[in-house]
């Protein structure tokens, strides 16, 4: 029995210790997969087309698969010698033969990984074209026709506010985070001062307010916009990101959790000293 114990034991602190890791890997495995198989393929099959195209030699064909080619794409003509002797010789026949043995290369074999090389360098163009004067207005022009298409203006809008709270380099703009009670009384809710209230809210209740985000679970980009009086609100002593932690997990992740993690982990790295 305690063999069993032990067994148990070991198992979850190994799984414990290793998950995070496989999990971290498979994240960019998977995203290197989706990366492959929706842009780095395309650009590869482009890439063959150009090479093909310019290039009245690469790949080299010979009879044999020229013959293969014919047999395989075009099997009525296998037992008509003469129109099987015509589409080998036929130049748009070879080029697509050649084309074939390529990709068999570039997009199926090991030379894939040149598609998601090249996506990678086309992006760090883009964003350095996009960082200047030039390449800011003709992005906020394309955004502003992109933006009036019926079903785009839509969507564009919420991914585009999705990836920008992700991908944004500014630092938001949160001078703490309080306690209120929201949405109604005796129900409190997590949020993030952004600022004081209206001055004309202000100068009519005769009070000081604050203006607060409520981020919504489980994706704190969307919420609410309140402003309350600044003695009906608590400070949490919180940071911003343990905020966001705690809503993005629908308050699993608390404060307190962290604090006794990284309690442990230098307990034993203290031990392991």
């Amino acid at each position: 029995m305690q063999a069993l114990q032990n067994f148990k034991t070991y198992f979850f602190r190994g799984l414990a210790a290793l998950l995070p890791t496989i999990l971290t890997v498979w994240v960019f495995v998977q995203f290197y997969f989706f990366i492959q198989q929706n842009v780095s393929s395309h650009i590869n099959r482009g890439m063959v087309r150009i090479l093909v195209y310019s290039t009245p030699h690469y790949p080299h064909v010979t009879q044999d698969d020229l013959s293969g080619y014919v047999k395989k794409n075009f099997p009525f003509v296998s037992d008509e010698p003469q129109m099987f002797e015509e589409k080998i010789n036929d130049l748009a026949v070879k080029r697509a033969a050649r084309i074939e043995k390529a990709e068999e290369f570039w997009v199926q074999g090991k030379g894939q990984i040149a598609g998601f090389l090249i996506a990678f360098i086309l992006i760090v163009f883009v964003g350095a074209f996009l960082a200047s004067f030039a390449g800011k207005t003709i992005w906020r022009i394309f955004e502003r026709a992109f933006m009036k298409a019926p079903v785009v203006k839509k969507i564009y809008p919420h991914i585009k506010q999705v990836t920008d709270f992700f991908l944004s380099k500014q630092k938001l703009a949160f001078n703490g985070v309080v306690a209120v009670e929201y949405p109604r009384k005796g129900t409190w809710s997590v949020a993030m001062v952004t600022g004081t209230g209206l001055k004309r809210i202000s100068d009519t209740q005769n009070k000081e307010f604050l203006t607060l985000f409520v981020p919504t679970s489980p994706t704190p980009f969307t919420g609410y916009v309140i402003m309350v009086p600044k003695d009906e609100v608590i400070e949490m002593g919180m940071s911003v990101e343990e905020a966001l932690r705690f809503t993005i997990s629908g308050g699993v992740i608390s404060p307190s959790i962290f604090q006794s993690y990284a309690e442990k982990s230098n307990t034993t790295q203290l031990k392991s000293e």
